[in-house]
């Protein structure tokens, strides 16, 4: 007996409570991806191969949000060396694409639109697996055997989840209109008999198996070379789009060193992010201003209730400032000056701390510092090493243009860059642009303390924001602070917003009391109160936390994985 579609709706009520193991653990929205990336542990690879399983996973079984045709960020933990290290695996825009060529090809307004075939940038997301294994990986497993469940799922099929056909659902017209402009004569992959799978119904992917499977043999150059780079170009300049062959040709992940700011006096947690074009610059501007609020004893946020009017209130306004910097300074650091330094330094910070009212709101604008859609997923292994990586296709599905035969949807990043040619972050040929996908790590002297991240477009330095300080501030083990009530600044329709979006409204989940979201009210916020299917805004997020047994001295990793999502967070034994 098949499911009611009526079993689609989104619920978000469920119990979970956190996961320890002494050995490896994984966390990622999807229950067999999750298991993909603990296959891999078990069969002795470390968290970076692990995460790589997953990854791949979860392109086979939430494609709305990811795969190979989009990009990727990672952090590495580096158990041995002791020290983090960053991976951009985002791709760039066509060298023929620029402002003037826009405008040649007929767009206007403030951005790409998201369905246009000029909207794909060059896909980051195969390359970076590919060097995030040979780079990280233990080296006791090969690709093709990293990327062997993947594969299994695609070619064999798997039940769909439940909030993944909730969103695979949401996109059906899309989906449909797309397929009917399909120019392969193939079947379109991602619905069946013409619709968005439902909730339990069997699904497969055998095309995207193929694909991952000759990645896994030759490498990269079996996706940026050859014929799956040929039917990329194919897909796209049948659109209209300009990207070419050499364009895909010259792709390279970058190794970077991540970003970072030091939190609180006593405990100095540092919070490590990739730097831009990034946005995780937000999550530790947003940190920075708390924490010089707390030194400087304009709020004694120690004692201050979680939950409370004025723990919302204290967060929203430090990231309001936050968004208003990242947006005015950020772009590709290969074409501007982005002042990371200069803007995470404690006088700037104090700076823009002073804007703070604790009883109102204002409007917020960028301060003048000196010169100078989306899966998350987590793993940690028994050596200690863990891998905070994060991947994305942008939008729903991304463009939904599938390239003939290939199993994947090419993403729609370029949509975020501007056409405004006064922006940081305006478009510009063999440009990466702005990117809202961010991993995050927190080390504490030479240890890592953990390793998170929360989905979902601007909702990603929020979720980091508010998940970090309910777990630091109140004592909460992962999963607790993963349950807290959430708010997301500009709301649920901020891709919509004519002006500034850190200056409309703000969603508040449903579950916070309607006292405190009146509090908020009165002193100045206009808040959207979101209830049912669009708690989605409010982000999917895990968290693996490292602690020591204090009888034995050995790691435990304590997970959590969000209740917002289908996945969950699995122990080896």
């Amino acid at each position: 007996m098949s499911l009611s579609p009526d079993f689609v709706r989104f619920e978000a009520q469920s119990r979970r409570s956190t996961v320890f193991s002494s050995k490896g653990i994984v966390a990622c929205s999807q229950p067999l991806a999750a298991s993909a990336g603990m296959t891999i542990l078990r069969a002795g690879g470390n968290a970076a191969d692990a995460a790589v399983a997953m990854a791949a996973a979860l392109n086979v079984t939430e494609p709305v949000n990811t795969g190979i045709g989009g990009d990727l960020f990672a952090l590495f933990w580096d158990a041995k060396a002791r020290r983090v290290r960053a991976v951009n695996g985002s791709g760039r825009s066509p060298r023929a694409l620029s402002l003037e060529k826009a405008a040649e090809l007929g767009i206007s307004g403030q951005r790409i639109p998201y369905d246009n075939a000029n909207a794909v940038t060059v896909p980051g997301a195969a390359a970076g697996l590919v060097d995030i294994h040979a780079r990280f990986g233990g080296g006791k497993l090969s690709l093709s055997e990293v990327l062997a469940p993947a594969i299994a799922l695609a070619e064999d099929g798997f039940p769909v989840h439940q909030m993944c056909s909730y969103e695979w659902v949401d996109f059906e017209p899309r989906l449909q209109q797309v397929a009917a402009e399909s120019q392969s004569g193939g079947s379109y992959p991602f619905l069946i008999n013409g619709r968005a799978p439902r909730p339990g119904q069997f699904f497969s992917n055998p095309d995207l198996g193929k694909t991952l499977r000759r990645l896994g043999k030759e490498g990269k150059d079996a996706f940026y070379k050859g014929e799956v780079a040929q039917k990329i170009v194919d897909a796209i300049t049948s659109r209209g789009g300009v990207m070419t062959l050499d364009d895909l040709a010259a792709h390279a992940t970058d190794f970077v060193e991540p970003i970072a700011y030091t939190y609180g006096e006593k405990e100095q947690l540092t919070v490590h992010e990739c730097p831009p074009n990034g946005s995780g610059l937000a999550a530790l501007i947003a940190l920075g201003i708390i924490d010089t609020l707390r030194i400087d004893g304009v709020v004694d946020f120690d004692k201050m209730e979680e939950g409370s009017v004025e723990w919302f209130h204290t967060l929203i306004e430090a990231l309001r400032l936050a968004f208003a910097d990242v947006h005015a300074h950020l772009g590709d650091p290969n074409f501007v000056n982005v002042p990371v330094k200069q803007i995470l330094s404690r006088d700037y910070l104090r700076e823009r701390a002073r804007l703070f009212n604790p009883h109102g709101t204002a409007k917020v604008s960028a301060g003048a510092p000196p010169s100078s859609d989306t899966v998350y997923l987590t793993a940690a292994d028994s050596e200690g090493n863990a891998m905070s990586f994060i991947m994305s296709n942008y939008l729903a599905f991304g463009t939904a243009i599938v390239p003939n035969g290939c199993g994947f949807t090419l993403q729609s990043r370029g949509s975020a860059f501007s056409l405004d040619p006064s922006s940081p972050n305006r478009l510009e040929g063999g440009k990466r642009p702005f990117h809202t996908i961010i991993p995050a790590m927190v080390t504490r002297g030479d240890e890592l303390f953990m390793s998170f991240g929360v989905m979902g477009g601007a909702m990603q330095p929020q979720g980091q924001v508010q998940v970090l300080l309910n777990l630091l501030h109140n004592g909460r083990q992962p999963q607790l602070a993963l349950d807290a009530k959430r708010f997301l600044v500009g709301g649920t329709g901020l891709w919509q917003s004519t002006e500034p979006y850190y200056n409309t409204c703000v969603a508040i989940e449903d579950g916070v009391p309607e006292e405190v979201v009146q509090g908020l009210e009165r002193i100045g916020h206009q808040i959207q109160r979101v209830k049912g299917s669009d708690q989605i805004f409010f982000g999917k997020g895990q968290v693996i936390l490292r602690t020591v047994d204090e009888r034995t001295g050995k790691t435990v990793w304590a997970a959590g994985s969000d209740y917002r999502g289908d996945g969950c967070a699995i122990a080896q034994f």
